[in-house]
């Protein structure tokens, strides 16, 4: 039973972000489809993070009254639906909207399948099933660029989109037959006490620190991974979506960062590890802007490993620095952290239509100083495990 529900909780993980960041390697294409610009087009990777900030809070509250297990499958279901119709789009912003409604059935997937393993399993293996789900993530990340990428050049794009969709459909009822309905789990105070307690997290400067950094993380990712498409499907590099789909590669070096996190925390203490891990990934960054394409790869795949654990780290800060109320301040975290995602979809693009790539990096510098001056200024170690990290 326990391998079936890990497989469940593995597919549930990877087919979220697989749709998360599927159009990603496509941008350019969808670029010259709709006759659009790269700010314009890079809407139909924000408008999906802003849907899923929308919701995200207010996700564990719904699974609460109608079982987890429902609201998964349910779900996921319905996300074949928005899938589907982006491949009958007839502009860009019917394809926007149908992205933001895919980000909308998001969060009642992998939010509430982690919170379905952190009810239903002991401690010990809730953080390893977890530690699947977090990998099948970082999978579906760099799966949901390199197959549309591939596909998009076999089938096109409008195809890629309707091959995704009949994999989400066989992936919903994969885990409907694997996982088992749920047997434990705590009703949520609310909606209102839920707003109550929210309302306290704004007043602690630490957590509302932490927000910012989870807002710099994903803006930086967002950024990063959409305007380099860009960059590199013009000359002279001319990469194709099945090319830059491939580069997509580097995410992947989330996989291994992320199991040294607990580690890295106990040696060097969060703060002083987010701030030279902030460093690290400007490192990365600067890299991208060597001429030639293996440095830019590798300056993405140093950025990719550094924001994994600074994501691991600020998330882990979260439960450790909230008194009370730890699943409404997780749920702020990652209202933040998808806000951020939506606004480095769009503000960066402004640089890029005017300065080019480096535009685009020295807008993702700005943050990443941000990253660390909010880090250094607000967070004080607490006392506790460095496993808290993960």
């Amino acid at each position: 039973m326990l391998d079936r529900r890990r497989i469940a909780v593995a597919i549930a993980g990877c087919i979220s972000f697989i749709n998360l960041y599927s159009p990603q390697a496509l941008l350019p294409m969808l670029a010259r489809e709709f006759g659009a610009g790269a700010r314009a087009v890079s809407l139909t990777v924000s408008a999906t993070t802003f849907a899923i900030a929308l919701i995200a809070p207010f996700t564990g509250t719904v699974a609460d009254v109608l079982g987890r297990k429902r609201v998964i499958v349910a779900a996921m279901l319905a996300l074949t639906a928005p899938t589907a119709l982006i491949a009958l789009a007839d502009g860009l912003d019917q394809m926007v909207l149908w992205r933001f409604l895919q980000g909308l059935l998001l969060p009642p997937v992998f939010a509430v399948t982690v919170a379905y393993v952190g009810d239903e399993l002991p401690a010990e293996e809730a953080t390893a099933v977890t530690g699947i789900y977090l990998s099948a993530g970082s999978l579906g990340g760099f799966l949901g660029r390199f197959l549309t990428g591939v596909l998009a050049e076999w089938i096109g794009w409008r195809g890629a989109f309707l091959a995704l969709a009949a994999l989400t459909l066989v992936a919903a009822l994969g885990v409907l037959w694997l996982l088992p309905r749920e047997r434990h789990f705590v009703r949520s105070p609310g909606l209102a006490a839920s707003a109550r307690q929210m309302l306290r997290h704004l007043a602690n400067p630490r957590l509302v620190a932490t927000y910012a950094v989870g807002f710099g993380v994903l803006f930086t990712f967002i950024a990063s991974f959409t305007y380099v498409n860009f960059h590199l499907a013009a000359a002279p590099y001319d990469l194709t979506p099945a090319e830059l789909g491939t580069v997509f590669v580097v995410y992947l070096t989330g996989v291994a960062t992320t199991l040294l996190t607990g580690r890295a925390v106990q040696r060097f203490g969060r703060r002083a590890l987010v701030v030279g891990l902030s460093a690290l990934w400007a490192l990365g960054m600067l890299l991208t802007l060597l001429p030639p394409l293996s440095a830019i790869v590798l300056g993405l795949a140093v950025s990719a490993g550094a924001g994994f654990v600074c994501q691991a780290v600020a998330t882990g800060f979260v439960a450790v620095t909230a008194r009370e109320g730890r699943s409404s301040a997780v749920g702020l975290y990652v209202t933040c952290y998808y806000v951020g995602g939506s606004v480095g979809g769009v503000l960066p693009g402004f640089a890029f239509e005017r300065y080019g790539w480096p535009g685009a990096v020295a807008t993702v510098l700005a943050m990443l100083a941000l990253i660390a001056g909010f880090v250094a200024l607000f967070w004080r170690e607490p006392v506790s495990s460095a496993a808290s990290a993960r």
